[in-house]
């Protein structure tokens, strides 16, 4: 990622930061609408406490990302951590998909092509950086 593209990124995430409950719930809808399959992986969770978790690590991870080495293995772990949720490679396409569709929705005008690309790219070093860590128990069997 660029500096510009982590600028960007953190300027439009700004103004999601005091709407954050009314985001993750709109995300969850979203990805519920797209896959529903998807709902049986939250079984029992409480979606609002949830969604502050979504949040939470969005805001964690956009913190980090200019730095790399600090940001990969907390990824790693996470990407480790959602394969006993049940969470398969298939899966991450519906919930970037649902990302950027709530994005594109919470921000309006200020969601332009150019601020797409720059969440589309951050989004995609997430998933790699998560698969990554989620093969790594299966090498070491």
């Amino acid at each position: 990622m660029t500096p510009h593209q982590i600028a960007l990124i953190r300027d439009s995430f700004e103004p999601l930061k005091p709407l954050a409950a009314a985001v993750a719930e709109a995300f969850y809808a979203q990805l519920f609408a797209r896959d529903p399959a998807l709902r049986a992986l939250f079984r029992g969770g409480d979606m609002a406490e949830q969604g502050g978790r979504l949040m939470q690590m969005l805001a964690a991870a956009i913190d980090l990302l200019d730095r790399p080495a600090a940001l990969n293995p907390v990824l790693l772990r996470l990407g480790q951590r959602h394969v006993g949720y049940g969470v398969v490679d298939t899966h991450y396409d519906a919930v970037g998909a649902a990302l950027l569709d709530t994005l594109a929705a919470g921000l309006g005008a200020s969601f332009t092509p150019v601020v797409r690309e720059a969440w589309t790219t951050m989004y995609g070093h997430v998933v790699r950086t998560m698969q990554q860590g989620a093969a790594q128990p299966a090498m070491a069997a």
